[in-house]
């Protein structure tokens, strides 16, 4: 639909809410080619003095006219002095049934859409005529509800800004069922698909010359829970969605009023059984409430196990093995944040920031002995994967533990933490971390051993992250480690 909006904005001469207009016809206009059995062309004038068509849309109910689609294509010459008469006109325009091809003939309306006494476009209705036969009352319905709605698009009624907006999830269809009403909410037709979806809510033999709002009402179980736009829904009062449950069974209901100069003479209600539609999203809530369950009786379950390991390391008389397990504990505390984080939303996606916030400070408080240390925060790492997550907070955590006790060596001194996204030159996003003090500076290369926090960050660089680490001088003193991420083609 690009043409579309280009040319719109580039060519029209609209007043306010001209172009959204429209561009609510091409988004509902789906509707109208399944009841008119019809392709829909939207042609709207260039400036080589004729007219392009910058949408084209297929009947879902029957064959196609274009195979081809015809989306920025002139308008033909025997086609333009019937869009010509529509557009001064201002009303519907037919033409005679015309043989376009050897095998097919035609009948072609073109239908202006006027806004505020404007022609802002024409659209042309192309219906094949080479299979007629007597045709059925559906038919006969279904054409003149097309009929109804062009007619209010002359008028400016149609498309209605109040129309439902936002997803069209589980939104009704022709061919779920239509019903038609009159102006007081009297069922005048119901398609087949329509009486069966109504009557799978159960009690119902016929739809035709009854109240479908004194039907729906009838369903109804319990009034407490039933949706307040449902009432102007079933008298086809407001162009709204709506839903009702019954013994199970969901309806998810679409009214169209239909009106013309002066008043509301009917309208139509699309329905649709959703029910299956409505128990897979239930099956997915539940789905994913379990998995934040999880997520947070895990983060529990390592949060008790931290503080084991913290009651453990009191009672330890070794210096060295009361270390080594409040190094564990903040490991364990580490990993048990990530499922903390994990357990409050539904993506897949991370946002790392936030997570890790928290944890740069908190890692270099409790690595700090006497001296004062300072963290700073450069950069962003927006949202990353949830299997990205833990490693990486792991990582960080050993590095900036490293980084206060070896780089700094109970001096007072800074910690940086950098992220910067970027490209590589194959296009891949890439995630480049740095963790940098100014404190003493790397070690001789013969002086240099590795503990277990650095045999741990390079085996999840490595084999978690698939990554690479390199160490190396801080300008204007101490020591960086920065790690490189591939992050794919996101």
């Amino acid at each position: 639909m690009a043409l579309f909006t280009d040319t719109i904005r580039e060519q029209a001469d609209f007043g306010p809410g001209d172009a959204e207009w429209l561009h609510l016809l091409v988004g509902d206009w789906q509707l109208v080619a399944d009841l008119a059995f019809a392709d829909l062309a939207l042609w709207f004038p260039d400036p080589d003095d004729g007219y392009t068509a910058l949408a084209h849309v297929r009947p879902s109910t029957t064959h196609t006219v274009f195979h081809e689609d015809i989306v920025g294509e002139r308008i033909r010459g025997d086609l333009r002095p019937l869009v010509d008469r529509a557009w001064e006109s201002q009303t519907i325009e037919r033409s005679h049934e015309t043989s376009f091809s050897a095998e097919m003939a035609l009948r072609v309306e073109a239908v202006p859409f006027v806004r505020n006494g404007r022609t802002l476009a024409v659209v042309t209705s192309h219906m094949d005529l080479s299979s007629s036969r007597m045709p059925s009352r559906l038919e006969l319905t279904y054409r003149q509800c097309a009929y109804d709605l062009l007619r209010m698009g002359t008028l400016g009624l149609w498309p209605d800004f109040a129309s439902p907006t936002g997803s069209r999830r589980g939104a009704p269809r022709v061919g779920d069922g239509l019903i038609r009403l009159d102006a007081e909410g009297i069922v005048q037709y119901a398609s087949p698909n329509g009486v069966s979806a109504f009557r799978r809510l159960g009690g119902i033999d016929t739809l035709e010359g009854r109240s479908l709002a004194e039907l729906t009402t009838n369903l109804l179980k319990d009034r407490r829970l039933v949706d307040e736009t449902l009432p102007l829904v079933v008298t086809g009062r407001m162009p709204w969605r709506s839903e009702i449950e019954s013994r199970g069974v969901s309806l998810s209901l679409r009214a169209i009023p239909l009106r013309d100069e002066r008043e509301r003479f009917g309208a139509l209600v699309l329905c649709r059984d959703v029910s299956e539609l409505r128990r897979r999203e239930m099956e997915l809530v539940t789905k994913d409430a379990t998995i934040r369950e999880i997520h947070h009786r895990v983060k529990n379950n390592l949060q008790t196990v931290a503080a084991l390991l913290r009651m453990q390391s009191r009672r330890m008389k070794s210096e060295e093995a009361r270390q080594g397990l409040e190094q564990a504990m903040r490991r364990v505390a580490t990993i048990a944040l990530v499922h903390e984080t994990l357990s409050q939303g539904l993506a897949q996606n991370v946002d790392f920031d936030e997570l890790i916030d928290r944890q740069f400070r908190l890692s270099a408080e409790v690595a700090t002995g006497n001296q004062h240390v300072g963290t700073e925060r450069e950069g962003t790492f927006g949202h990353l994967p949830s299997d990205l997550a833990t490693p990486l907070a792991l990582v960080i955590n050993e590095l900036v533990t490293n980084a206060v006790e070896h780089g700094l060596e109970d001096r007072s001194g800074t910690v940086w933490l950098i992220a910067r996204r970027g490209r590589d030159d194959s296009g891949e996003e890439t995630l480049d971390v740095t963790v940098a003090d100014d404190g003493v500076g790397m070690p001789a290369q013969q002086n240099r051993h590795e503990g277990l926090g650095l045999q741990i960050v390079r085996t999840l660089v490595t084999s978690e992250l698939g990554g690479s680490i390199h160490w190396g001088p801080r300008d204007g003193g101490g020591t960086e480690v920065t790690i490189t991420l591939q992050l794919g083609r996101g």
